[in-house]
């Protein structure tokens, strides 16, 4: 089943909510809400308002527990524009536009819960780990030669 949640008149160009909405696509609803806390964007805050309304949504009208519920789709789409005037140089207005923008996202516990691993970073420190390791086995040889020696003279 299909539960929507919808915020209309956001005031956030549309431009920068999707950049948010793109990351929480997919995952479970208990995921997306912790990436969106983490998220140091404004558009992060009024989409997790979006998404605890759907949730809401789903456990009361439908009975859908959360653990099921997967971001099926994050859509955000243009608002009406706010326009105004500033008073620029020798008596000429310059237009401001203020942009609003329309949420709305969709859950849905019909998809399969994936989750997504954690990339391995691969830094620099990996590099050097193993190039020690290297170096190690070429003095490591010298030794056993050693240990054959010292038998010997026993």
């Amino acid at each position: 089943m299909q539960v929507q949640s919808t915020y209309r008149y956001a005031r956030i160009s549309a431009f920068k909510a999707r950049e948010v909405t793109r990351e929480i696509q997919g995952l479970p609803a208990t995921d997306a809400l912790s990436v969106l806390r983490f998220t140091p964007k404004k558009a992060a805050a009024l989409i997790s308002k979006t998404l605890k309304s759907a949730i809401a949504n789903a456990e009361n009208n439908n009975n859908l527990r959360v653990e099921n519920l997967v971001v099926q789709e994050a859509i955000v789409g243009e608002g009406p524009t706010i326009k105004r005037f500033v008073p620029k140089a020798r008596g000429s207005a310059g237009p401001i536009r203020k942009r609003t923008s329309h949420i709305k996202i969709t859950l849905s516990d019909e998809i399969e819960i994936k989750r997504r691993e954690p990339k391995k970073k691969s830094t620099g420190k990996a590099a050097k780990a193993a190039k020690p390791a290297k170096t190690a086995s070429k003095k490591a040889e010298p030794a056993p030669a050693a240990e054959a020696a010292a038998e010997t003279n026993e």
